[in-house]
């Protein structure tokens, strides 16, 4: 029943990504008052917005699915240059396009201080450990390369669950107002991260327990 239950929570994650991917891909048409550009059409007209977006939203949809297999065990592309290939596209998908792209909008989400500075800060931190990540791979040091993936990988898991908190949300709280839509837009990417050094957590004492009662 154990691996039943993992098996479908892997499956229904994964079903959850490609989903969100194709939807992002979606907006490779350039029209833009395609969905939700509809709504920007203020922020288009600065000039900034619209090449942001298209940065973010089509690269953020490939490293989402790229991502998963890269950090999945269980799904693993397999092959190192494969993976290593694969680990580039994402890495630097967020460095120079993802990222910065993410950073511009947040300066046109209009829902107050504290949601702009939750996105400020996400995007920080993707950055960063990202690019630890990477500097581990570069040291060899696998074991620490992981760890730090797979935090970034929580960070870009937020895409999703943003829309899986607004989705549960709509109806009970009032998301356009700034603090309700502030707590979704928090929750999203530090929730992640609990749950993920939660896992590291018992999973080291789990390593310390076992090695303790074979002696």
């Amino acid at each position: 029943m154990g691996k039943f239950i993992q098996a479908l929570l892997l499956f229904t994650t994964l079903s959850l990504v490609v989903s969100l991917s194709i939807n992002a891909f979606t907006y490779a048409n350039f029209d833009f008052k395609y969905s939700f550009l509809r709504l920007k059409q203020e922020a288009i007209t600065t000039g900034w917005y619209l090449p942001a977006y298209y940065s973010h939203v089509l690269i953020a949809g490939l490293i989402l699915l790229a991502g998963f297999f890269q950090v999945n065990s269980r799904l693993s592309l397999g092959g190192r240059r494969l993976h290593r290939a694969i680990g580039y596209v994402y890495a630097y998908g967020i460095f120079f396009f993802a990222a910065p792209g993410g950073l511009v909008m947040s300066f046109f989400i209009d829902r107050g201080p504290v949601v702009l500075l939750s996105f400020v800060l996400q995007t920080i931190a993707w950055v960063w450990f990202t690019a630890v990540a990477v500097y581990k791979a570069k040291m060899k040091d696998i074991s620490r390369h992981r760890k730090w993936m797979l935090r970034s990988y929580a960070i870009t898991f937020a895409a999703v669950s943003l829309r899986v908190y607004t989705f549960v949300f709509t109806g009970s709280i009032d998301l356009m107002h700034p603090l309700s839509y502030g707590l979704i837009a928090w929750a999203s990417w530090v929730v992640n991260l609990i749950g993920l050094e939660v896992y590291f957590y018992f999973r080291n004492n789990d390593s310390v327990f076992q090695s303790t009662s074979k002696r």
